[in-house]
């Protein structure tokens, strides 16, 4: 029986669990909205890293050392720029600068971020729809002890150094849904929250009241972004330590409380299930750390697995 999944992801833990998906379940099936919060312009270029990341990821070209940029690549242009005295703070390799070169020809020729995506996924071979949330412009900043700064600053230039205080995700009052987004959640039968960072990539989509409002009426199965109190990638548990959270999987299932109905939590959270049921949302304990492609399609298989049971009542 045909299950439709729509899938909140950013990052690349989200990216690898919507390759898994879509490993498992066919493109009617199966597609991912991605966080564009992050988005920021550098060298004049329109840069989309959570997008892109997901993009390459799917596509199968992804780096599989980092999780993000493409693999095999070069990186002359960075070399010149840094020879020229130039910003080199933000990574962009040659192949990666020509996809963003590109967009930024059509954004400024009028075309839209989702038309541009899907243009981009049909040339990479990618058949399951990514959607940006939004082709309206919003913005990630990061409240801190140095003041409010963009989210690229710092994550990247300042390496999540300075100490975090709030978020806000500027113009996602007045932002739309991209086209086929609320669509694609309304008929969806299960809502997948990948594990991705709350705070900074499902959050942001979240904050869109139309995907929010859509998002509550559907089954949400979540999966926990943090084992054993710590992130795999990111800042998502210092994020948590310097809000005055302790980082666990059950602060990220308090985090989410109002939209989950079940959850998944790594063996090592165990002992962490009946609090988080404590809580009305459902646990499911599994391997969730994805160190192969075939650890994506295994927990994949897994999650869709717990989705059907969900439909089900079990």
């Amino acid at each position: 029986m045909a299950l439709r999944i729509a899938a909140l992801a950013g990052g690349v833990g989200g990216a690898k669990l919507a390759h898994g998906l879509a490993r498992c379940l066919a493109p009617d099936e199966f597609s991912v909205i991605v966080n564009t919060a992050d988005d920021f312009i550098h060298f004049g270029l329109a840069i989309s890293p959570d997008l892109d990341t997901v993009l390459y990821t799917l596509a199968g070209l992804a780096n599989p050392d980092t999780g993000w940029g493409r693999k095999e690549e070069s990186w002359q242009v960075l070399l010149e720029v840094e020879e020229l005295g130039g910003p080199t703070w933000f990574r962009l390799g040659d192949r990666d600068l020509a996809l963003h070169l590109e967009r930024t020809r059509r954004l400024g020729q009028g075309e839209t971020l989702s038309s541009i995506t899907a243009e981009f996924s049909h040339r990479f071979g990618v058949d399951h729809r990514i959607y940006p949330m939004s082709d309206d412009p919003i913005r990630t900043f990061v409240k801190t002890d140095a003041g409010w700064l963009p989210f690229q600053e710092y994550f990247v230039k300042r390496g999540c150094q300075p100490i975090v205080r709030g978020f806000e995700f500027r113009g996602c009052k007045q932002a739309n849904p991209a086209p086929g987004v609320i669509e694609t959640i309304e008929e969806a039968a299960v809502v997948v929250f990948c594990p991705s960072n709350p705070w900074v990539s499902i959050d942001p989509i979240l904050s869109l009241p139309a995907i929010a409002s859509a998002v509550r009426t559907k089954p949400v199965l979540g999966i926990s972004p943090i084992i054993a109190g710590q992130a795999l990638r990111g800042p998502a548990a210092s994020m948590y330590a310097q809000l005055g959270i302790e980082p666990s999987a059950l602060a990220v299932a308090e985090h989410f409380r109002s939209y989950l109905s079940e959850f998944v939590i790594d063996r090592e959270d165990e002992q962490l299930s009946q609090k988080i049921q404590e809580l009305g949302i459902q646990v499911a304990v599994l391997d969730t750390i994805m160190r192969s492609e075939d650890d994506r399609e295994r927990l994949a298989g897994e999650v869709i697995a717990i989705a059907r049971q969900m439909l089900q009542g079990g």
